[in-house]
């Protein structure tokens, strides 16, 4: 699949990939502050933001997407950060092509397999119909009865987009992220990399629990795990500074 993405910067390449429901938007303010050192390549993963939409939806198929992009670009080897979805993509993809990243940087995700922690969200995308809703201020008085965070809510509604004058769409395949969540949940079944890898957790998230550590540590033969102090599962967006820093460092 051809996925869509942006470039900014010169010098070695950074590709970034975004979370579940998230897309490369998200990244833009960190990402043009990399972009001062790196050449960032902005990724839309399958079945978001402005990436072709499919039913098929696994770590698989967007390793693959992956690596058709930077054979695309000519990119031969590259620095690989990834964020919860991101990163299990990103942890897949070292399977089969180590020798083409340079170094990994995952945050907030294992490689466990995780419990379904999505459903009140999912039900809220699915109770707005947009043949009904006409406005981004009544999709959001439509998802508050389900999600209270007034910041979910504004990351959620970031897919929305104007079809045509008085017709919203939604950028993600909301469809296919249902059928396949179990994948996105699931597992990678990883048992080796020695590619120089960092993991960014955030301290109020539970996605890397300290109980985690031992795990990580035997399937990655040089890896870092650091803690930020007061960020939760998105730590890039709650504690820029402090995961540029850690990053920068890390590169």
């Amino acid at each position: 699949m051809k996925l869509h993405h942006r470039i900014l910067g010169e010098g070695t390449p950074l590709y970034i990939l975004h979370g579940l429901f998230g897309y490369s938007d998200n990244w833009q303010t960190l990402g043009r502050k990399f972009a001062e050192d790196y050449q960032v390549v902005f990724v839309d993963q399958r079945n978001h933001g402005h990436s072709p939409h499919d039913d098929e939806f696994n770590y698989q198929a967007m390793a693959a997407d992956l690596l058709e992009l930077m054979n695309d670009l000519g990119h031969e080897k590259i620095y690989l950060l990834g964020h919860s979805m991101g990163g299990k993509t990103s942890m897949e993809f070292v399977k089969n092509n180590a020798h083409r990243i340079e170094k990994l940087i995952v945050a907030d995700i294992g490689l466990k397999g995780y419990q379904s922690h999505h459903d009140v969200i999912i039900e809220g995308l699915e109770s707005i119909d947009l043949n009904v809703i006409k406005s981004r201020g009544a999709a959001d008085k439509q998802l508050a009865n389900y999600v209270e965070n007034i910041g979910v809510r504004q990351f959620l509604l970031k897919n929305l987009y104007w079809v045509e004058k008085g017709q919203l769409g939604w950028r993600m395949n909301i469809p296919a992220i249902v059928k396949n969540m179990e994948n996105i949940l699931g597992a990678i079944d990883l048992e080796s990399c020695d590619v120089p890898t960092l993991f960014i957790r955030g301290e109020l998230s539970n996605y890397i629990l300290e109980e985690d550590y031992d795990s990580l540590e035997e399937v990655f033969s040089d890896v870092e795990i650091e803690t930020v102090n007061n960020a939760g599962h998105w730590v890039h967006a709650e504690a820029p500074r402090e995961f540029y820093s850690l990053v920068r460092g890390f590169l």
